[in-house]
């Protein structure tokens, strides 16, 4: 069940008493820079797209938020001083592969973290969980390795939610290239058969994706580079809700422009799905909706109270890298050719979804998509389109679907040897220092 707005204050309020090391200087009560009530100065303007209009209460839930790191996560990362990371990366990895049993005198905190896991709310289907999983497949093995980049550069286009990404030092073309491999990685390791069940890999994947993001709370708050006054807290809440929803988000906005109010029973298994992953993440329920009208309100509440702000040195500069690393794991002439045309379709991809094809504004990014690009675009479209219906009509004939996910799941496996083994990690020794945020 949803919690009230001042259940959600207190909650948001308790992280001054339960981390104080972290969180106890902080001003809860004060609306940081980033948030505005007026929409005409956030990164989206109309609060009534399709006729869905954003409530009071939705703003408030957002503003709320905003202010909200992962307690029980924060709390296991605020260790580090006493363990340092990598000893908490080990003891996690234990905890999630073995059971927290297993790790020799597990701290408390880790065992809240994992606690906070495994409790899997009632409002989370898992039967449903895993179809969606299983539905999943198909276009994580044909569409995600070309999309990938685009959507990943599409969380840089706010100077006030892509800051973290800067302060960790995500600025040069190798570390952007890891980042993006990890995204990659673990999206494509949460739709493979039991992964996520209790000791699956993508349970796992996701405690290291929360560590990884309370690791960087933890940093840059105690870097006394971040203001907590313009940026809030370091990717609270309502940060990671856009890049666990998106294809959620763009899918239920599709099924508004259609004139329908439902999921299908298709598309519902893929939104339990994007829920339960989130949950693993850490987001609560009130930023999870289950319908096409809710998911579009609270994500058009969110977006329409970030503040809108682009800079070079932060955004551009981010951009710039991701846009330019190198992918494939190395560059034999097969790579090399697949990071042409990859390339080519992901600023594409992001020009048509995220900039709803403004090409001048996209330049002004450092986006430059050209004749050629749309091209490709075109060409590995149309491919990936015939590839994922054939796959689509083999899922509905009964002697074919069971050989179809075969295949499927030896694809993504393949997928997930050329990402790499993903590492999870932020070092604080390689933050960068940023006037940005100073």
């Amino acid at each position: 069940m949803s919690l009230s707005i001042e259940q959600v204050r207190a909650r948001v309020a308790s992280q001054k008493t339960l981390l104080p090391a972290l969180y106890g200087n902080m001003d809860f009560d004060a609306t940081p820079e980033r948030f505005t009530e007026d929409a005409s100065k956030a990164v989206v303007r109309d609060r009534a797209p399709l006729g869905v209009s954003v409530s009071q209460d939705d703003l408030d839930r957002v503003r709320a938020y905003t202010m909200l790191g992962d307690i029980v996560a924060d709390a296991y990362a605020a260790l580090i001083p006493k363990y340092g990371f990598r000893r908490l990366i080990d003891m996690l990895t234990t905890a999630c592969e073995q059971g927290v049993e297993a790790v020799v005198e597990a701290p408390p905190q880790l065992l809240a973290f994992i606690a906070d896991m495994e409790a899997t709310p009632d409002w989370v289907d898992m039967d449903l969980v895993r179809e969606g999983a299983r539905l999943d497949l198909n276009a994580t093995a044909h569409l995600a390795p070309f999309a990938i980049r685009g959507a990943f550069v599409a969380t840089f286009l706010n100077k006030y939610s892509a800051l973290p990404m800067a302060l960790t030092g995500t600025l040069s073309n190798d570390t952007a290239a890891r980042r993006v491999n990890e995204t990659a990685t673990f999206f494509a390791t949460t739709v493979l058969p039991g992964a996520l069940e209790r000791h699956g890999a993508g349970f796992k994947a996701a405690a290291m994706v929360r560590l990884m993001h309370s690791m960087v709370r933890f940093n840059a708050i105690r870097s006394g580079r971040w203001d907590v006054s313009v940026y809030g807290v370091p990717i609270p809440q309502v940060d990671q809700m856009p890049a666990g929803l998106i294809p959620v988000f763009l899918m239920a906005f599709k099924i508004l422009r259609q004139g329908r109010r439902h999921f299908t029973a298709e598309e519902r298994a893929r939104v339990e799905l994007a829920r339960y992953r989130c949950f693993l993440l850490g987001l609560p329920q009130d930023l999870l909706a289950d319908t096409p009208e809710g998911v579009v309100r609270i994500m058009t509440a969110r977006n329409t109270t970030l503040r809108q702000g682009f800079d070079d040195e932060t955004c551009g500069a981010l951009v710039r890298a991701t846009l330019a690393a190198y992918l494939p794991p190395d560059r034999s002439p097969a790579n090399r050719l697949h990071d042409r045309i990859e390339r080519r379709f992901a600023k594409a991809f992001f020009l048509r979804h995220f900039m709803n094809g403004d090409q001048a504004a996209a330049a002004r990014m450092g986006v430059e998509v050209g004749a050629g690009d749309r091209l490709v675009f075109a060409a590995v479209a149309l491919g990936v389109i015939a590839r994922m219906m054939a796959f689509r009509a083999a899922d509905k004939a009964p002697g074919l679907r069971d050989v179809a996910n075969a295949v499927l799941v030896r694809r993504v496996r393949k997928l997930l040897a050329r990402y790499g083994h993903a590492e999870y990690v932020t070092d604080a020794a390689q933050y960068r220092p940023a006037r940005a945020a100073a």
